[in-house]
């Protein structure tokens, strides 16, 4: 039987709601989306996938930054971004029919392709390609006009101030308040930031109370679709290492239960929902994982709570306007902890499941992920380029394989 839901739940599923923030308004921002409808999606979309995931995995989606680079180039071509919600809503039932085609893959075959020498490597890496985002947004880079105003050491004194509230909190305090690190971390960076003068509050008066997102019906190309769609093959990859990763955090099997299959099907049809209202792919978020991992609450009602709160987001301009005039610093600070947390529960992966890295074919499956992982390798074949955590995956699972074909027919 579910718990009663109290006010702590509700507090802890708006600190969520300002960890996702961030990163879920800037996709919008870039490609030219409409950000009600970003939020709105975000929100829908993650209660459709706990739906079907049976309310078990505590995650959040957000705005996936992968088709980023199709939407620009989708739209500077045709001139009308809707052709690339088309193709992205096309991607995203590439996710139903790859979960289909999972749910008839056993248990014990996922695990022995993807054995935790694959997997930990997955989940640092997951972590430390983040790293130069926290980065950025510690000195600045991300925010317009800060580092003229206060200097680049100016930006850090922020973001460390931040990093540091974050650690005193879970550290120094006990009870509900040490479940607080990142909300009370955000609030007390946001005012120092103000009292420097570093926070720009022409959007927050601009902005209206009350106000509809910007629908926009999907069009489609069969050109646009064929951008988009390999995209989908990369992101699935991504997918299950975000999986993996949050099973790690809160110590449950995922991949079992409720099943990769079903993981897949309500991330993929989170996109295809967003991209039919007219806002970006969804993806499972690391950031929010980061943040299980700092607070230690598992249960994903908070999540759910966190969608609520970003569909209440959409239709009220003015506070959304409040939260995307957080600065850069603030986040960066904030951020070196969560995607450090990230990559520490690889580590604890691999450690947990006692990988011998003396053992020649874990060691060159792990050396061989982490090089072109964080070298920023790709590879073209056709329409479909893979770059990042998706190259290295693919490159881990087929190498590991190769390595290791005869204990893996054998079992």
């Amino acid at each position: 039987m579910e718990k009663k839901l109290d006010s702590k739940t509700v507090v802890l599923g708006l600190q969520h709601t300002f960890v996702m923030f961030g990163a879920t308004v800037l996709v919008p921002l870039i490609t030219g989306l409409d950000v009600g409808v970003t939020l709105l999606a975000a929100g829908v979309g993650t209660w459709l996938f706990h739906i079907l995931t049976k309310f078990k995995v505590p995650v959040f989606l957000g705005s996936s930054f992968a088709f980023i680079p199709p939407i620009l180039a989708i739209t500077a071509s045709t001139g009308d971004i809707a052709y690339a919600t088309g193709g992205i809503l096309i991607a995203g039932l590439m996710y139903v029919v790859v979960s289909f085609i999972f749910k008839f893959v056993s248990y014990e075959t996922l695990h022995k392709i993807l054995p935790p020498s694959v997997t930990g490597p997955m989940i640092i890496l997951i972590g430390m390609m983040l790293a130069n985002v926290a980065i950025s947004n510690a000195n600045g880079s991300y925010s317009a006009g800060l580092v003229e105003k206060i200097g680049v050491n100016g930006a850090w004194g922020i973001a460390l101030f931040t990093f540091a509230v974050a650690v005193v909190v879970k550290s120094a305090f006990k009870g509900f308040l040490s479940a607080l690190p990142v909300l009370i971390a955000l609030v007390l960076g946001y005012i120092l930031a103000v009292i420097l003068g570093v926070v720009d509050f022409s959007g927050v008066a601009s902005a209206s109370w009350v106000g509809l997102p910007g629908f926009m019906l999907p069009k489609f190309a069969v050109g646009a679709i064929m951008m988009t769609v390999p995209i989908a093959l990369v992101t699935m990859v991504e997918h299950f290492g975000d999986v993996l990763a949050i099973g790690n955090v809160v110590e449950e099997d995922f991949i079992k239960d409720p099943g990769i299959h079903r993981t897949l099907l309500g991330d993929g049809l989170a996109t295809s929902l967003s991209a039919l209202m007219g806002g970006p792919a969804n993806t499972t978020y690391s950031e929010n994982t980061g943040a299980v991992a700092l607070t230690g609450v598992k249960d994903p009602r908070v999540m759910r709570i966190a969608a609520v709160f970003a569909i209440i987001l959409s239709l009220i301009p003015k506070f959304t306007a409040v939260i995307g005039s957080i600065p850069g610093p603030v986040i960066g600070g904030i951020s070196i902890l969560l995607f450090g947390m990230i990559s520490s529960i690889g580590i604890k992966n691999m450690v947990d499941a006692k990988i011998d890295l003396t053992k020649p074919s874990n060691l060159m499956v792990t050396a061989a992920m982490l090089v072109l992982g964080l070298g920023g390798a790709s590879f073209t074949l056709g329409a479909v380029t893979l770059s990042g955590l998706g190259l290295s995956a693919v490159v881990g699972i087929v190498l590991n394989l190769i390595l290791n074909f005869k204990s893996f027919k054998k079992a």
